[in-house]
């Protein structure tokens, strides 16, 4: 009998870390074969092809090749190309796998359930309460018509069964992203990667901000470098661009203010195992990543959210992540916190063990074998 295949998805940076513990779990758990499906949505080698080259992650069996563009017209191509590719299949697969909240998550998710594929999302149930933000709604429409709905956090759970999903959809498998961690973390380690910048152990501070809400006006990111300087007073702040928030600190003019300030040092984008080994010994981060609030969590560093809201809020309520929002004094406040020893530590959270790929890959054979 020919074995059943089963896609999976991925298509911007943060997919790629759920991806590989799952393929890696698959691959041992045997029921299925696995296709993996790369939209293309991320399509800078900084942003893609390293993490694929750092984490393992064979080369995709199919590149969709989709590229950037608005919200609704990256949906479009996301939806219309992977159609196309399921429909001149010989047999459609068992299922498809999508993952987080990213515009190729819910565009693969509707061009499969119209063709009547099963889809399975991970990460399913978080919410931020914010519809402003595209992610949000990505969420919502995937979660309303996906098949098995996988969380990875209590509020996950919760935000379902209030929303009436029926709870044989739900189960709960913990954090696909902390699997990647604790795999690639004695790696990144070895890298020894702040000393590269110069920078001593448990005393800088990295910085990640990509959000609209935070680089698309002058206005607002100007007071965040301004936030940067104050805070590179305390600690020096090693601050990886996305490419997307490169271009507005040249934009808004605040490029030569940033590199010419000593305290602070402004890097092209890291690969993954860079990345994690500047975060796992740095003294605290300040994000507006949701995958950077679960990471600190479990490697136990303060994490500064400059967001007013979580779709993550077990890194609040047991990990080391707070809450900023508009108020940088408040911000600057706790940095001080930080820096003198009086922060919050945090506690381990449940399903955040290494293994949640291993509980996706036995639910995906319950489910669908």
């Amino acid at each position: 009998m020919t074995t059943q295949r089963v896609v999976f998805v991925a298509g911007a940076r943060p997919n790629f870390m759920k991806v590989a513990p799952m393929l890696r779990a698959m691959k041992a758990e045997g029921t299925f074969e696995s296709v993996l499906v790369h939209t293309g949505q991320h399509y800078d080698a900084a942003m893609s092809d390293v993490f694929f080259d750092e984490l393992g992650i064979p080369k995709p069996d199919v590149h969709l090749n989709v590229g950037s563009g608005s919200h609704g017209a990256q949906t479009a191509k996301v939806l219309a190309a992977f159609e196309e590719w399921l429909v001149a299949q010989p047999t459609l697969p068992r299922g498809v796998v999508v993952v987080g909240d990213v515009n190729s998550t819910m565009a693969c998710t509707l061009a499969a359930v119209k063709l009547g594929v099963s889809v399975a999302h991970v990460e399913a149930g978080l919410r931020s309460f914010d519809r402003a933000m595209p992610e949000e709604i990505n969420r919502l429409v995937t979660d309303s018509v996906a098949d098995l709905l996988l969380t990875s956090e209590p509020s996950g759970d919760e935000n379902l069964a209030r929303e009436g999903v029926d709870p044989a959809r739900v189960r709960f498998v913990g954090n696909l992203m902390i699997d990647t961690v604790a795999y690639e973390l004695p790696r990144a380690r070895a890298l020894n990667v702040p000393a590269r910048y110069g920078l001593e152990s448990k005393r800088y501070a990295l910085v990640t901000l990509h959000r609209p809400s935070n680089v698309d006006t002058a206005e607002r990111l100007s007071a965040l470098v301004g936030f940067l300087e104050a805070t590179a007073e305390r600690a020096p702040v090693v601050f990886p661009a996305h490419p997307r928030t490169r271009e507005r600190i040249v934009r808004f003019g605040l490029l030569d203010r940033m590199q010419s300030n000593p305290r602070i040092r402004l890097t092209e984008p890291l690969g993954y195992r860079d990345n994690l080994g500047l975060m796992a010994d740095a003294w605290y981060v300040l994000t507006d990543s949701g995958g950077i609030q679960e990471e600190t969590s479990f490697l136990g560093i303060p994490c500064l959210t400059l967001r007013p809201n979580t779709e993550r809020p077990v890194t609040v309520t047991q990990g080391t992540n707070t809450l900023v929002g508009d108020d940088l004094a408040k911000g600057f406040s706790l940095v001080n916190d930080i820096v003198e020893g009086r922060y919050k530590t945090g506690h381990p959270i449940d399903g955040w063990d290494g293994r949640a790929a291993e509980r996706v890959a036995a639910v995906l054979a319950e489910k669908w074998a």
